[in-house]
């Protein structure tokens, strides 16, 4: 199953956001640094794609293929304890 529309657009923008911190010269601590404004898009997709359709988005947009990585880097190492995290409260 292909992306739908509104998936397309909302990959595409965080595609172009990952690709302007490049552009000027940032890396992955610059994205995870101002990711927050993209989280709620990206949890929609999340939300709403197929493992398929996920997969076809990051063929499709580089940029956010590696935000989503880094992502599920950040998500891993919270899981096995390799990234500590304050405890709540």
């Amino acid at each position: 199953m292909q992306p739908t529309a509104k998936q397309l657009q909302l990959s595409k923008a965080i595609d172009a956001w990952v690709k302007s911190i490049e552009k000027r010269g940032g890396g992955d601590t610059e994205i995870l640094q101002n990711s927050l404004a993209h989280m709620t898009t990206f949890k929609e997709l999340l939300d709403t794609t197929t493992h398929e359709q996920m997969d076809n988005l990051c063929e499709i947009y580089p940029g956010f293929y590696r935000f989503a990585k880094l992502i599920e880097n950040l998500a891993q190492g919270i899981h096995d304890g390799t990234i500590s995290v304050p405890p709540e409260g």
